[in-house]
Order: structure tokens, then C-alpha cells, then sequence
């Protein structure tokens, strides 16, 4: 499998199981979630603390993500994985070596969670849950009626395509979302997923830009209050931000940077200007809690509810 790594966190008394949770994503041993697991799996008593990294490049050929999927079906011991930046990749290229999809994995094109039952691979997409559980907690209740604020989601891939489904369906929704991607194919893509769904095609806008100074030019436009986020993945996966540092973010907005680490330009960029424009500046830590959480309960089969969530995220914050 060209391209593709393992890292593994073992158990502090060596490798006494066989069981293991992969990690699917580009460069997995940066991740928190290597110090985290552990500790996450001795609170909750799962059966094995090891958690094996699969990394895979951002141009990784279908054979890659076929060979790593089934690799992870015939192995009895792997119990399931999390999958990062290649959530679309993996329903396009290794959708049908799945026994079982959820509605959003169908609806969306997008796997983010893999799990087992009866030996049977099942496939879900948690973010519109991930987004969601997130969101709420930063997001005023009744915000966008009150404001009549919109949605700029930069970035058209897996994390916008759920961010963005989440929103349309919410009781309060914005008055506009603008979605935004340098790929036409992506934005066609998220095009398809939310006429399928059955959302109003009114809610949004569909730009392609070709540089951040086109990201600039749309914030322009943005009413006050409005939700900026950064769902490119740029600043993790690669360098930059999808604005440039003379982009005028709007006047009491809220401002999402969906990553925790990285170079994180983005979120230094919205930082620069909070006290300013009176910004609300949010990280993707919460995010990044919510997302491993709701793939832990399906690759374990166990429940997590809300206080469960809040001890794990008090374990995670003593080792950020």
C-alpha cells in the first residue's frame, strides 16, 4: 500500500492483545489523540489501549484506501478506526467493501467511522453530529434569527459537507451559507449531497475561489454576527489559511478554526483581529473531543453520554 504508515500506541505493559482502534489520516503521530487514547481507554475499560496510525497522502490512489480498508475488514483484531481528512476519499474509492452504510455516509459521500458487527464492516459519518454537538456549545441559542447572520464555510470537503447539512436543518438556520472551495468537483459534490438531502437550495451559495484574496472579497460581503469557519484543512494537513491577513472578518462574529494543531494561520489571523472587530474565536479542541468520542462509542459498542464526554474531556485537557 503505497504511501501508507502505521503508528502505534501500545499498552504500557507491552502488546498482551492482539485487539487494536486504528486512526486514519495524514500524519497521525501529531495527533493528541496518541497520549489521549490511552488514558481514554483505562477510564472507560476498554478492552486494549492501542490505537494504530494509518497515514495516507492527500493524493492516495484508490488501491490505497482498498487495501487499507480491507486490511482492517480481515484483520479479526482491529476493531475499527477513525478517519480524518480522508472521509470522502474513503466512500468514493471503498464504499463497497462495506457490508452496512448509515443515511448520513449515503446521503453525504463521506465515511468517517468504521466498525465491526459480526464481522461485518459498518460505515458512518458522525461530523453532522460532531459539528453539531460543537457548534451548541459556542453558538447562542437563537443566534441567526436574531441576528439575521450567515454561514461562511471555507472549505467543501468532508467537514463542510457536515458542518453545512447541520446548519440548513437547525430550527434557527442562517439567513445564507456560503460555501466555498478551490475544487469545482467538491463544490458539485457538496452541490449534489445537499439537493439529495432535500435542502433548501435558496440557503446557499456555491463560490470557487482561487486564492485567498477571493476568501477576503466574499468576507466583504458577510453580515454582523456572522460564523466564519475554516473547514480547508489548510494550516493542519497544509501550510496557510484560506484568507489573507488583510481579510476584515465581520463585526461580532464567530469565528471556527475546525483544527487544534498545526501552524493554525487561520486561527492566529481571527486572534489578531478579536478584540478589534469583538470576535468570538473558537479552536477545534471541543471538536476534536466530540469527533473521537462519538467513533470510540461505535468501534466499542458502548454508550457516551454527556457527563461520560465531560470526564473524557477533562482527561484530555490534563495531556493537550
Amino acid at each position: 500500500m503505497s504511501g501508507a504508515t502505521g503508528i502505534e500506541c501500545d499498552t504500557p505493559a507491552g502488546r498482551e492483545t492482539d485487539l487494536k482502534m486504528g486512526f486514519v489520516g495524514v500524519r497521525t503521530a501529531g495527533s493528541s489523540i496518541m497520549k489521549v487514547f490511552p488514558r481514554w481507554a483505562e477510564v472507560l475499560g476498554l478492552p486494549t489501549r492501542r490505537l494504530s496510525g494509518h497515514d495516507l497522502p492527500l493524493d492516495a490512489s484508490d488501491d490505497d484506501y482498498r487495501s487499507l480498508v480491507t486490511a482492517i475488514r480481515d484483520d479479526p483484531g482491529h476493531l475499527g478506526a477513525l478517519v480524518t481528512t480522508h472521509k470522502i476519499r474513503v466512500f468514493q474509492a471503498a464504499g463497497d467493501l462495506f457490508a452496512e452504510l448509515d443515511e448520513f455516509a449515503r446521503l453525504c459521500g463521506e465515511i468517517s467511522s468504521i466498525s465491526k458487527e459480526d464481522g461485518r464492516l459498518i460505515g458512518h459519518a458522525k461530523d453532522p453530529v460532531t459539528a453539531g454537538l460543537a457548534l451548541e456549545e459556542f453558538l447562542p441559542a437563537g443566534h441567526f434569527a436574531a441576528t439575521g447572520a450567515e454561514v461562511v464555510c471555507l472549505g467543501a470537503g468532508g467537514a463542510g459537507t457536515a458542518l453545512t447539512w447541520y446548519l440548513a436543518g437547525r430550527a434557527d438556520r442562517p439567513s445564507r451559507i456560503v460555501c466555498t472551495d478551490t475544487s469545482a468537483e467538491r463544490l458539485g459534490h457538496l452541490r449534489e449531497v445537499h439537493v439529495g438531502g432535500g435542502l433548501d437550495p435558496d440557503l446557499f451559495r456555491y463560490v470557487r475561489v482561487g486564492s485567498a484574496t477571493d476568501g477576503d472579497r466574499l468576507l466583504a460581503d458577510s453580515v454582523p454576527g456572522s460564523l466564519i469557519v475554516n473547514a480547508t484543512g489548510l494550516g493542519k494537513d497544509r501550510p496557510g489559511s484560506p484568507l489573507t491577513d488583510e481579510a476584515a472578518l465581520p463585526e461580532g462574529g464567530f469565528v471556527w478554526e475546525l483544527n487544534y494543531r498545526g501552524e493554525l494561520d487561520f486561527l492566529r489571523q481571527a486572534r489578531a483581529q478579536r478584540d478589534a472587530r469583538g470576535l468570538t474565536v473558537i479552536d477545534g479542541w471541543r471538536y476534536f473531543i466530540h469527533g473521537w468520542t462519538q467513533v470510540i462509542a461505535e468501534v466499542f459498542h458502548i454508550p457516551l453520554d454527556g457527563p461520560a464526554v465531560e470526564r473524557l474531556a477533562a482527561v484530555a485537557q490534563e495531556l493537550r
